[in-house]
């Protein structure tokens, strides 16, 4: 039952780590500020999610994890309210940055607990369950996040993302033992990992990956305003992309399988390239009949873009097997290092040119990652045995 509640912390983070792309505009027009600068809330999180989250496992590696999951949703939630009173922009920043010291804390102790109070046959599972929160939140939690947010105001859906996260506590408060093992890894062994060159390489691949998926999806909504997009047609916008996605992380498990890691990474790429600049195209090209056609794209980018998760995630547990949880953490920060520049990227992109140029330009970081990809494929192909004689 404990491993439902961390599948619930998981769904409020997702959700709020998502739903901020739809509140955008409003958040800008509150605080009359533009929407460039709103994007920074992006940045600020995913930034300080990737920095703080290592140092956050190695500095409480010997507290209790029920203790660490308690304090990580604690600041989680204080993050929330506090952006639920924020009076002016500098104040809704540093709320985000508390919040992802939560989230950054919480995630990896999270999948760290549901292993150790699984039994042995069942620790997959109990991984892919609170992993499925995340999934369940990009369907459900970020649209109906949205349309609170359009209903009662932006604030409104972080109060709903805070009641969320204190049922998710009250429950691990209620559920989870004492003296879970505390095996999280030392910063020596992490530098360690990441020293890997194949490692390096990985990490490459998904930072330029999460940087053009967010250079598009932080400003989500600014370009299907321009089309005339009102806030319930953002809000379905976000459940094709979200339904999308949980179809392609399923999708993309099943393919890695059956095709091989490799094989289903560059696939997933590749769609999420092109799916990418045919979002732009779209917005230039065909304005007046772009409405189907965006979503089109946008479901394209979804399913594609997720598919190529769970491959890379087997592929680098591939690389380092005994370190498998170093450098899955390793790939998280990664992903939102990348996400913090894709944000920041984006509001250049808003502040020099339009909304419609978001989407090649994330397309074109997408395809450097295909790349990337493709020559460290070539360079791991086995060379041939020279025979004697």
């Amino acid at each position: 039952m404990s491993i439902i509640w961390l599948a619930l912390a998981a769904f409020a983070i997702g959700t709020e780590g998502f739903v901020i792309a739809g509140l955008l505009p409003a958040i800008a027009n509150d605080l009359s500020i533009s929407v460039a600068a709103a994007g920074q809330l992006v940045t600020a999180y995913a930034l300080t999610y990737a920095v703080g989250s290592p140092i956050l496992a190695v500095t409480l590696n010997n507290i209790d994890r029920r203790t660490v999951l308690a304090l990580a949703l604690s600041t989680f939630i204080a993050g929330n309210v506090a952006a639920v009173v924020a009076s002016n922009y500098a104040l809704l920043l540093a709320s985000r940055m508390l919040m992802a010291l939560g989230s950054g804390l919480c995630m990896p102790t999270a999948l760290a607990v549901s292993i150790a109070v699984a039994s042995p046959e069942r620790r997959g599972r109990a991984v892919a369950l609170v992993t499925s929160g995340l999934t369940i939140a990009t369907v459900i939690g970020v649209p109906v996040g949205n349309l609170v947010g359009s209903l009662f105001g932006w604030r409104a859906t972080f109060a709903m993302v805070a009641v969320i996260s204190a049922a998710a506590l009250a429950g691990l408060l209620l559920g989870l033992p004492r003296g879970l093992p505390r095996n999280t890894a030392s910063l020596s062994e992490r530098l360690a990992v990441a020293r890997h060159s194949n490692v390096l390489i990985a990490l490459l691949i998904t930072i330029l990956w999460a940087l053009g998926g967010f250079t598009v999806f932080t400003y989500f909504a600014v370009p299907l305003r321009g089309l005339g997009f009102d806030a319930s047609q953002i809000s379905l916008a976000l459940l094709v992309f979200g339904g999308a996605a949980a179809i392609g992380n399923m999708l993309g498990g099943v393919l890695a399988d059956r095709l091989g890691t490799r094989a289903t990474a560059a696939l997933g790429l590749s769609g999420m390239a092109s799916a990418l600049i045919l979002h732009s195209l779209v917005l230039k090209l065909m304005p007046d009949q772009a409405h189907y056609a965006v979503l089109g794209a946008i479901f394209l980018w979804g399913i594609s873009g997720w598919a190529f998760y769970p491959a890379q995630i087997a592929s680098l547990i591939r690389i380092e097997p005994q370190a498998s949880m170093i450098a899955l953490s390793l790939n998280a920060s990664a992903m939102y290092l990348g996400f913090a520049i894709g944000g920041a990227l984006g509001g250049a992109v808003l502040a020099t040119l339009s909304p419609n140029d978001l989407g090649w330009i994330g397309g074109s970081s997408v395809a450097a990652s295909l790349l990337v990809h493709l020559a460290r494929g070539w360079q791991a192909r086995p060379k041939p045995v020279k025979i004697a004689g």
